[in-house]
């Protein structure tokens, strides 16, 4: 083939892309306005504003942002009103997401600044639960579930720094993946996706599943909250460790790792990383969040040093407790709750009722191991790992789909 013959099918392949990221971003512009915003979950969408030249190996792929995080070109609000500001650089792992050939359009609500288990952004709309009209989607990704379940993308970027993944996924009934990552000096936080399927967490984090042999804990005890687990889920759970036993997992019982210290050190890292949060306006900022900011403002530096240190010695407390590969329990509790709920509980009453619900996820945004939740009869499944690695954790989640 000639030169000139070999650049006119480059220019034409190229233009076929082009056309087909204009047909795909032109259909969810289409089927988005057909629905309200509490329905959609988008806080921001403008089909002439995408970010990406749609070629690579992610090719085809359009990803709407989460909200906590910036995409040049496109507004951040934070999750709420008052914070909004016009975005002139791309976050890191976005642009290397785009630089792979995914295609950033729009962005999704999340809570403010992320830090609640539920998505009540602030002066903008509530994202309301797909499968439970009327309920909390979780959160703080609570928009990015939305969007999957509604099957508006195939995937969504989300964050999760105690669960903000894997809780709305959970609550809609898809699949959160939190990817192992590097929790030392109180990092509870990492980025990663909400799916429907583990094909695409795999493509998305360019990886192989790998199906083996593990050794499996089962939880059902709750870690870090006293709460009542739902019947349906223990017996999901249950039914799920039967299952993998049969395709040849050794499934053990195990039970908590660790006493209340661990959480409470969770809970003064939060605080701590909370206390130069500023307010936006006229002091318009969601009652949690101004909570959190001055429970960490009345930390001395002595306690914020032992609270990080207790919260990086949980990996080793976890390891020395459960002589397993994986842990499997619950994702939640108890069924998502009606919208309004948990903000309507005050401050320190939403904080532990969130606790409740959610008494799981945070184990892995201490230990920084990879965590993975998976809708199974309706429940969040959720797969924890303590000895393996992200890989694993997506072929297990896999036999399970």
């Amino acid at each position: 083939m000639g030169v000139v013959a070999s650049l006119l099918m480059v220019t034409q392949l190229n233009r076929c892309s082009l056309l087909w990221l204009f047909m795909s971003v032109a259909t969810l512009s289409a089927r988005l306005s057909t629905m309200t915003p509490a329905e959609h979950g988008f806080a921001w969408f403008d089909p002439e504003v995408t970010v990406g030249h749609g070629r690579g190996p992610l090719r085809g792929m359009v990803i709407p942002a989460k909200d906590l995080h910036h995409v040049a070109g496109m507004p951040t609000a934070f999750g709420s009103a008052g914070r909004q500001v016009q975005a002139t650089e791309t976050d890191p792992f976005l642009q290397a997401l785009i630089d792979r050939g995914a295609i950033i359009a729009g962005k999704t609500q999340t809570s403010e600044l992320g830090l609640t288990a539920y998505c009540e952004p602030v002066g903008l709309p509530t994202p309301d639960n797909p499968v439970l009209p009327g309920h909390t989607t979780g959160g703080s990704s609570g928009g990015a579930a939305v969007a999957v379940a509604r099957m508006l993308v195939d995937a969504a970027h989300a964050s999760d720094g105690g669960g903000s993944i894997r809780v709305p996924a959970a609550a809609c009934q898809v699949v959160g993946f939190k990817p192992a990552h590097d929790s030392r000096g109180g990092m509870p936080a990492t980025q990663g996706f909400i799916t429907r399927d583990i094909p695409t967490q795999a493509r998305l984090h360019a990886l192989t599943p790998v199906v083996r042999p593990l050794r499996v804990g089962v939880l059902l005890e709750p870690v870090h909250a006293d709460t009542t687990v739902d019947d349906h889920f223990v017996n999901t759970v249950e039914k799920v460790a039967r299952r993998l036993e049969q395709l040849g997992h050794e499934v053990v019982p195990v039970g908590r790792p660790y006493g209340s210290w661990a959480f409470e050190a969770f809970a003064a890292v939060l605080a701590m990383r909370s206390c130069s949060i500023e307010d936006p306006g006229a002091g318009d900022t969601s009652a949690i969040v101004g909570w959190l900011r001055e429970q960490g403002r009345s930390q001395s530096p002595v306690a914020r040093g032992r609270a990080v240190a207790a919260f990086d010695s949980v990996g080793d407390a976890v390891r020395e407790s459960w002589d397993v590969d994986v842990v499997l329990s619950p994702t939640l509790a108890f069924p998502p709750p009606p919208l309004g709920h948990f903000s309507s509980l005050g401050p320190e009453g939403d904080f532990l009722e969130q606790t409740r619900w959610t008494p799981w996820a945070t184990t892995y945004n201490m230990t920084g191991g990879a965590a993975m939740s998976v809708p199974v009869d309706g429940v969040g499944v959720h797969m924890g790992a303590v000895r393996v690695g992200n890989a694993e954790i997506l072929g297990l989640g896999g036999q399970l789909l």
